[in-house]
């Protein structure tokens, strides 16, 4: 179903645009000759307004935009109201795929946790109020020696209290410098043993690259695992151990194996978003249309190099 026709239909029926909904928005209107639909994730044209960033992707021809957490609570902040925020990034014809997200959610002592909860709740609400199927879980505080099963139990009490409370759906998403959970198969083992069919992952090819998970055995999993993929690449010239957000660059533009990675995508059936992620401190100088333009140009190159 194609986002515009979708949107008309919501609007006569009343019902909720994407909080909760399985409804796949991957077939759409500015790229369908694609499996998935592209969204610019708002880190990539730092330090750029949040309406300024929304018109850059609208210009651009995405499909949605991924914000930041701080974002929505600085719009809050100033006396802004999110669900009007929502319904204005619709007006763009844009979408709002997930949330970047629920810091420090994932205390392992208990009454850590507890005291946690009221701050992530107000992210969750945030998140759900602009509008966004997924709002992101990141495995912190980070730690060494950070319990496994009692990681699998966080995860699993943030799922219950997204689509309980807030009828979002939390994402799991490792990171690959960090200490603690920052691999693939660590990732994909904690939202599988949630028992919880709604668990998921938020992937990154830059963590692939930098937690050494690699790109091989994407094809091993069902796509439905996956809510969102941040797409970036990375060139060899630093070492990958010494590599951080700053060193992303351009999909298309290094060494990461994207064409096959698209390849691999369209087999295991993955239904999301590509959306394009990068911190890197040069094009953040530029202007943010030009960055998200050429963003958006060389992710479907790649697609059309995949023939997907």
């Amino acid at each position: 179903m194609k986002r515009r026709k979708f949107l008309e239909i919501s609007a006569i029926t009343g019902s909720a645009l994407f909080s909760g909904s399985n409804i796949n928005l991957a077939k759409n209107s500015n790229n369908d000759k694609s499996t998935w639909s592209i969204c610019l994730n708002t880190s990539t044209i730092r330090p750029a307004t949040l309406e300024d960033k929304i018109n850059a992707a609208n210009k651009a021809g995405y499909d949605g935009i991924e914000i930041w957490i701080n974002e929505l609570e600085d719009y809050e902040k100033n006396g802004g109201s999110l669900k009007e925020l929502g319904n204005q990034i619709l007006e763009k014809n844009l979408y709002v795929p997930n949330i970047i997200g629920l810091w420090d959610c994932m205390p392992m002592n208990n009454n850590d946790f507890l005291e946690s909860l009221p701050a992530t709740k107000e992210r969750m609400r945030r998140s759900s109020d602009v509008g966004s199927k997924y709002v992101a879980a990141i495995p912190a505080p980070d730690r060494p020696d950070i319990n496994y099963q009692t990681l699998v139990r966080r995860y699993a009490e943030l799922l219950k209290i997204g689509k309980e409370e807030y009828g979002i759906t939390v994402a799991f998403e490792f990171v690959g410098f960090f200490k603690g959970i920052y691999q693939f198969g660590h990732a994909a083992g904690v939202a599988l043993d949630t028992n919880n069919p709604d668990a998921c992952l938020i992937m990154d090819t830059f963590h692939l690259f930098r937690g050494d998970s690699g790109f091989n055995n994407m094809n091993k999993i069902n796509g439905n695992l996956i809510a969102n993929f941040h797409i970036n690449d990375v060139s060899n010239e630093t070492p990958r151990e010494e590599q951080g957000d700053k060193h992303r660059i351009y999909p298309g533009d290094g060494i990461l194996p994207l064409v096959q990675l698209f390849k691999d995508l369209k087999t295991i059936n993955y239904k999301g978003t590509l959306s394009l992620e990068m911190f890197n401190r040069e094009h953040w100088k530029q202007d943010p249309y030009e960055v998200a333009q050429t963003g958006i140009d060389k992710i479907k190159k790649i697609i059309e190099l995949a023939e997907v």
